[in-house]
Parts: C-alpha cells; structure tokens; sequence
C-alpha cells in the first residue's frame, strides 16, 4: 500500500467556514481538454461610451440621468432583487413543504470609477481607496436601516460571470435575514469561538503565515492566500492580520494596506493569462443587528472561473452539482503560480 502523498493523490479538504468538504483529484490537471473554449474579447474600451447606462452623464434605463461624478459613484438598483416596502405577513407555525416569507432589502450599484475602461488592477490607489471609503459608507448608512440584518458587497467581473455591463462597478444588497452562504459562516465561525475563545480565521491565519505554502501577497495588514480548501482553480481570499469584524474597523493605515493587496492581488490575476480576468467577488463581515460579533474577522473572497487559460473555464457540474465540489489543481501549486506573477501589469509591460 502507497503513502498518501497530498499533491498527487486524491484527497478531500475540510473548510471549516461552511462545514463542507471538497474533492481534489491532483492527478487529472494532466488530462487534455477537447471541451468548450470561452471567447476573449479583443476589443478595446473606450473611456467613455455613449451607449453606457454606468457612463456620467448618461440615462440610465430608467430614465434618470447619472451625474457627471469624477470618483465613485452610488445609485439604486433600477432593477433590484430586492424591495424596501414592509409586507404584511403572517408565519404559518405548522410544519408543511412549502415554506415561504417575504424578504425586504435594498440594492445598490456602485460604480468604481467614470471611466468606463478602467478595471480595479489599473486604478490608482487614491481610486482605490475611494472605492474603499464608499463601501466603508454604505456599510454603516444600510446597516443602520433598523430592518437590515446583513449588508453584502461584491463585483461580478467579466461576461463569462453574467455581467451585463463592462463599466467597472460593484454591487450591494442589503436584507433582513442573513442569506444561507452567511449563516452557515456565521453559525461556524460562532461555534469555534465558544469552544476555544479566539477566532477561527485569526487562528487559521497564523497557521498560513508559518506555512507560507499558499500565501499570495501579504503586506503589514492584510493577507492574499490561496485557502487549504478553495474550490475555484485561481481562488484566493485576503484575510486582515488585526481582529477586525468590519470595514469600518479599518485605520487609516489599513485602508490604503487594503486598496495595495486589491491592486496586487488583482494585477496578478490579469498577468496569469494575460486577459482582463473574470471573477466574482465579496467581503464577508459581522451582521448589521446590533449585536457584538468577536467571532467575526473581516474577509474577501474572489472565486474566478479561469481554470487552464483565458479561454477554459472551471464549469460547476455533474459531480459538483451532485456530490460535492471538486477540483483539479492543488490550491498549492495555484498560490504558487500567482504568487510568482510579476506585480506591474501586462499592458504595462507592453
């Protein structure tokens, strides 16, 4: 019988976030592929785009017209997933299949910059910062709506995501009960702290830093690793070193730490394969209801699709649908290669 070796044998991980475990099959990265190639597109963006519902000073589909903003700008979902209007509603106690109850929020779209070409590894850091500060303002104003339990900010970058719109922007939604990815976070991250006092990311932190096998990009304040248990091929998270439950924990200081490892961390990212490189992203942080959450430590995550170059991507199906999900390349070889990456952009270069 042959000695388990973790980088070429199949294997599952733990992820002690969620309670859920992933399959990895190192082994298979090797195996050819004759399946679907995503298209890249060659086009060059302009500046600014007459044709753009996000571009300043454009009508939006709605009919409102954006104003002529020169930094970040915030305005409400034409189109939200979720109403702020109270409904009546009256909880049936019974047990039955068919559970349902309204869920109030709000929904906002965040527009990182007025130039409509300009994606987050090219923006100054001062941009950068901005950014920052909007999120840091739209956390504590929708988080202080006395309804609103969980505030939830995140980019869905790239067509091959579902983004309609190349405009570089974000989103928020904020809403009156903690959605499902959040509570099994939240239900996890409590029960470490009551069994051991401290907390579970801080603690799994430190236990990276020793390692240094998936660290990505670390500078005084923040960490970019390749987590022990991602599932995306090139997934990564940034981890803050200091207990912070919140953005609005952030110091000055760690502020502009913050804005550096999302320009480093993202600059990578175009330089794997050379592309504007999709993802979808979002923070994960304490609850807006009023309650202290110690068990809470700040976090980002990015799970980008790319899995071998800017054409293949990682599809979710079959087994992943079925099972569990699984992956092919180790998050070690994964952390390495970004790690490697050169930290000036592609363009640039060119």
């Amino acid at each position: 019988m042959k000695n388990f070796d973790i980088n070429e044998d199949p294997h599952r991980r733990y992820n002690p976030l969620i309670n859920e475990w992933v399959l990895v099959s190192p082994h298979r990265a090797k195996r050819p592929w004759q399946g679907q190639n995503e298209t890249v597109s060659s086009n060059t963006l302009p500046e600014y785009d007459t044709t753009c519902y996000l571009c300043p000073g454009n009508v939006r589909a709605n009919g409102m017209e954006n104003p002529a903003y020169e930094n970040s700008f915030v305005f409400e979902n034409d189109f939200a997933a979720l109403k702020q209007e109270e409904i009546a509603f009256e909880e049936n106690k019974e047990e039955s299949f068919f559970k349902a109850q309204p869920e109030r929020g709000i929904s906002r779209v965040v527009c990182f910059s007025p130039k409509h070409n300009l994606t987050l590894p090219e923006m100054s850091l001062n941009a950068i910062e901005d950014i920052i500060s909007t999120w840091q303002k739209e956390y504590t104003d929708l988080g202080g709506v006395d309804y609103i339990k969980h505030v939830q900010i995140f980019e869905n970058k790239g067509s091959v995501m579902g983004c309609s719109n190349p405009h570089p922007h974000g989103q928020i939604w904020a809403q009156s009960s903690l959605p499902t990815e959040v509570e099994k976070t939240q239900n996890n991250l409590k029960t470490y702290f009551d069994k051991h006092g401290s907390n579970l990311l801080l603690d799994y932190l430190q236990e990276e830093l020793k390692l240094k096998e998936r660290i990505v990009v670390e500078n005084d304040h923040f960490v970019a690793l390749v987590p022990f248990w991602a599932i995306w091929p090139f997934e990564t998270m940034i981890i803050g070193k200091r207990h912070l439950t919140k953005i609005t924990d952030f110091t000055p200081a760690e502020s502009t730490a913050f804005a550096t490892i999302l320009k480093q961390l993202t600059i990578k990212y175009d330089n794997l394969f050379e592309t504007s490189f999709p993802y979808s992203s979002g923070i994960h942080q304490a609850p807006t209801d009023g309650e202290a959450h110690p068990e809470w430590q700040f976090h980002m995550h990015f799970y980008p699709p790319l899995l071998r170059s800017a054409t293949v991507k990682k599809f979710m199906v079959g087994y992943e649908m079925m099972g569990e999900s699984q992956r092919d390349i180790t998050p070690e070889k994964s952390a390495e290669m970004l790690r490697n990456l050169s930290d000036v952009h592609y363009k640039q270069k060119a």
